[in-house]
C-alpha cells in the first residue's frame, strides 16, 4: 500500500512510471511532474482504466474512496468508466443515481451495435419529454403517476406514437436500473393500457404493376448526383432498409460472388443479400467513384460519411412523388413483398427471410442468413428481370390462382 510520504517523495523520471497501491489503484507519474490517480479494472473481459483525478487535488484517501465506489459499481455489473461518461454528459455529478444519468448510461451500452440514427432519436425523446421533469430525480423514487403525467403531455401534443415510444424507452431505462441495483422495479408496468393504442401507419408504397413501371421509368430519368442516382436505382432491386442501403460498406460487398453481407442494426443479426446481375452492375458502376473509401454512397460534403438519410426521399419528391401518400424510400420493401408473392408466386416465408425479418420456422429455429439461399438468389434475379420487363412495357404477370 502507498503512503502519503511515498506519494509526496515520488519524483519524475525520463519516462512515465507507476506507484501501485492495492485493488487496482495506482499513481501515474509523468515526466513533467504530474501525478495522476488511475484504477485498472476488467469489464466483460476487457481491460479498462478509470481516471480518478490528480494529486494533490485528490488525496490518497480520496483516491481510495473513488476506487471503492468504482468497485461497488462493478459488483452491480456497472461499468465505472461508462457511468462517469453518463454523469459528465448529464451535468448531474451530484446525482449519480438520477434518472438522466442512468438513462445516458443505459444508452451507451444498449446502442453499441445499433444504428446512430436510432440512438439519436431515442435519446432526443428522453431529452425533450422526460429529463426536464424527471431527469434529476433519484430513479428509485420515481412513481408510475409521475411518469404518466409526463407521458400524457406528449399525448396532448397529438403525438401518440411518440408517447408510446418514449414510454418504451423509459421502461428500458428502468429495467436497466433494476439490473444494476439502482431501482427495485419498473413502474411503467403499472401503466399498461394508460395510453390509447397507436394508429398503425404503413409506409407509402406502390403495389400495382402500372404504377411501378411509371416509377421505374421516372427513376431512370432522374438527373441528380451519380451517388443518388445509383442508390435510387438499387432501392427496388435489393429492397433493404433505407438506412442499410445508404450506409452500405465496400468491405461487405463481394462483386465476385455477387453477395452483400452485413449486420442488420434493427435485429442485430447478420444478413445476406444475393445481388442480381442488374444490382451487381450498379455496384460496379459506383465503385469507380467511391471504391477507394469506406462507404458505397458517400456524403456530398464529407466523403468519409455516408449519404444523407433524406437523400432518397428528397429525390422521389424532386421527381414529383408524394412520400407520405405515394412512395417512400422504405416503401420499396412493401412493394417487393407484395409483388413477389402476388405476381411471381414466391413463398412468403422465403420473402420474409430476404427481408431479414425474424420469422421462426415450424421447429422454432431463428432466422438464418443462409437459409433458402438458392431460392433467394433465384428470386432476386427473377425480381430484377421482372422490373426490367415492367419498365420496358412488357406484359405483366397475372395474379396467382387460388
Amino acid at each position: 500500500m502507498l503512503t502519503v510520504t511515498a506519494v509526496n517523495n515520488a519524483k519524475p523520471k525520463d519516462k512515465p512510471y507507476k506507484l501501485s497501491d492495492e485493488k487496482g489503484l495506482y499513481l501515474f507519474i509523468q515526466p513533467g511532474g504530474g501525478k495522476l490517480w488511475r484504477f485498472d479494472y476488467r469489464f466483460i473481459a476487457k481491460r479498462k482504466t478509470l481516471a480518478l483525478g490528480s494529486y494533490p487535488d485528490v488525496t490518497l484517501s480520496e483516491a481510495r474512496d473513488r476506487r471503492d465506489t468504482a468497485r461497488k459499481q462493478l459488483a452491480n455489473d456497472i461499468d465505472p468508466g461508462e457511468s462517469k461518461k453518463a454523469v459528465k454528459t448529464s451535468g448531474l455529478a451530484a446525482a449519480a443515481n438520477s434518472l438522466e444519468v442512468v438513462a445516458r448510461e443505459w444508452a451507451i451500452s444498449y446502442f453499441t451495435n445499433k444504428s446512430a440514427s436510432h440512438q439519436d432519436r431515442t435519446v432526443r425523446r428522453l431529452e425533450n419529454y422526460i429529463f426536464p421533469w424527471l431527469g434529476n430525480k433519484p430513479i428509485s423514487e420515481i412513481t408510475a403517476p409521475q411518469i404518466l403525467e409526463v407521458i400524457k403531455r406528449i399525448e396532448n401534443l397529438n403525438k401518440l406514437e411518440t408517447a408510446h415510444r418514449t414510454m418504451q424507452a423509459t421502461s428500458q431505462v428502468f429495467r436497466y436500473a433494476v439490473q444494476t441495483g439502482r431501482a427495485l422495479r419498473d413502474p411503467t408496468v403499472d401503466l399498461r393500457g394508460a395510453l390509447p393504442a397507436p394508429i398503425v401507419k404503413h409506409m407509402a408504397a406502390f403495389t400495382e404493376p402500372k404504377e411501378i413501371a411509371e416509377l421505374l421509368r421516372a427513376i431512370d430519368g432522374f438527373t441528380g448526383s451519380i451517388t443518388v442516382q445509383v442508390a435510387l436505382r438499387l432501392s427496388p432491386l435489393v429492397f433493404v432498409r433505407p438506412s442499410e442501403l445508404r450506409t452500405a460498406k465496400w468491405a461487405d460487398i463481394d462483386l465476385e460472388s455477387n453477395q452483400w453481407r452485413y449486420r442488420v442494426s434493427k435485429t442485430n443479426t447478420m444478413h445476406l443479400v444475393p445481388l442480381s446481375i442488374q444490382a451487381a452492375k450498379l455496384f460496379a458502376e459506383i465503385h469507380a467513384l467511391s471504391g477507394h473509401g469506406e462507404f458505397v454512397f458517400q456524403g456530398g460534403h464529407d466523403p468519409k460519411k455516408p449519404m444523407s438519410a433524406a437523400a432518397i426521399n428528397a429525390a422521389l419528391q424532386r421527381m414529383g412523388y408524394d412520400t407520405k401518400t405515394e412512395i417512400t424510400a422504405h416503401g420499396f420493401r412493401a412493394m417487393a413483398r407484395t409483388i413477389l408473392h402476388e405476381r411471381l408466386n414466391i413463398d412468403p416465408y422465403i420473402i420474409e427471410h430476404q427481408l431479414a425479418h425474424k420469422v421462426p420456422d415450424a421447429l422454432g429455429a431463428a432466422y438464418n442468413r443462409t437459409k433458402f439461399i438458392e431460392q433467394r438468389t433465384a428470386m432476386m434475379q427473377s425480381w430484377a428481370d421482372y422490373l426490367d420487363e415492367l419498365k420496358a412495357g412488357a406484359k405483366v404477370l397475372p395474379f396467382k390462382q387460388a
